[in-house]
């Protein structure tokens, strides 16, 4: 299995991983502007990208998404609930569903709560066992924070439902579980996020101080700690739902 992660534009971070020995590759949360890159890594893999995926649609930055699918002729891949609000067709995956990509499988979870479509992608190597080795988390769990849930609107709704995302989706995972998430310290999609670009959920759940409140608690907290909205937030969102 090959990993790599790209820090790009906006405290943001990408992925593009899967199987060399297969020739097949997943690329997640593209940045518009960075698709020469994940052409040449993949390249370089000797892999061919089979799926693009966006863990929820972004409002800090334009997704590259769409333009890299289009290039390397794969399917552009969100989480099934963001048809109810994005104006183009994509392959809409669901909860549970399993990707396979060469000795690679990646698990989708969908966890509300950033956004109603947000989504944690699962991964196993195959040739390491069964057991899956890390997750990459979006916008729902950072390094030291978690997604803010205020840019679907109904901040304490979102909020809670962050706060059981969390808890019943990828806290129940093992603890020596790694995590890559969306973004690092400098991003506007959470508050207190650590520049550091990963982490394990056994750290998360000891130093991570929303992980140990209760969920009254979290929600509170969460709500009243919400950093300022992205810098065109508006106009970004919609060009990334827009046909």
């Amino acid at each position: 299995m090959f990993f790599k992660q790209l820090h790009t534009r906006d405290s943001s971070l990408s992925y593009l991983f899967g199987c060399a020995g297969l020739g097949k590759a997943i690329a997640v949360d593209v940045v518009a502007g960075d698709e020469d890159w994940f052409v040449e890594q993949a390249k370089m893999a000797g892999a061919q990208i089979t799926h693009v995926i966006d863990t929820h649609v972004h409002a800090d930055h334009l997704s590259g998404g769409r333009s890299l699918a289009r290039r390397v002729d794969a399917p552009y891949c969100l989480h099934e609930a963001a048809r109810e609000f994005v104006h183009f067709d994509f392959e809409a995956l669901h909860d549970e569903q399993l990707i396979d990509v060469g000795n690679v499988t990646v698990r989708v979870l969908h966890t509300p709560g950033h956004t109603p479509d947000s989504m944690c992608l699962l991964v196993t190597d195959k040739r390491r066992g069964d057991v899956p080795w890390f997750v990459l988390t979006g916008d729902t769990l950072f390094v030291g924070a978690v997604g803010r849930p205020d840019l679907a609107g109904h901040e304490r709704e979102m909020a809670g439902a962050l706060y059981d995302s969390l808890h019943t989706r990828l806290l129940s995972l093992p603890g020596e579980m790694e995590i890559y998430p969306g973004h690092q310290a400098g991003s506007a999609c959470g508050a207190g996020l650590s520049a550091k670009p990963a982490s394990t959920l056994a750290f998360e759940k000891r130093f991570n101080p929303m992980l140990g409140l209760s969920r009254a608690a979290f929600v509170d907290q969460l709500t009243t700690e919400t950093p300022p909205r992205p810098a065109n937030m508006d106009r970004i969102v919609a060009a990334n739902v827009a046909a």
